[in-house]
């Protein structure tokens, strides 16, 4: 289940509709690189989320980004895709980044 959110995740971060040129969009390169949400309100609405829908919250995400993103509600789309990003930091089990 939760593979399957996160191909359907990464689908929309690669965004197939709008296809866009060079190694960063690849999808390999974006599983590369490590995850970092800035705001908190991204990690507000993984929390709300991962309580309601627990391990299909990162669907959830997906659906509601693309959802606003078929309506033409960028600012929304964007939202949804920084809690997905939360969702996906929240729920690996190896921190990463360097260490304070």
């Amino acid at each position: 289940m939760v593979s399957h959110a996160f191909t359907l995740f990464l689908r929309l971060l690669l965004n197939p509709r709008r296809p866009r040129a060079g190694p960063r969009y690849s999808g390999v390169a974006l599983l590369d690189q490590s995850l970092f949400v800035v705001d908190r309100e991204a990690y507000d609405g993984a929390s709300e989320l991962l309580d309601s829908f627990g391990e299909r919250a990162l669907a959830e995400a997906a659906i509601r980004a693309e959802r606003s993103r078929d309506v033409g509600n960028h600012i929304h789309y964007t939202r949804w895709c920084r809690v997905g990003r939360a969702i996906l930091v929240l729920g690996d089990p190896a921190p990463g980044g360097p260490l304070h």
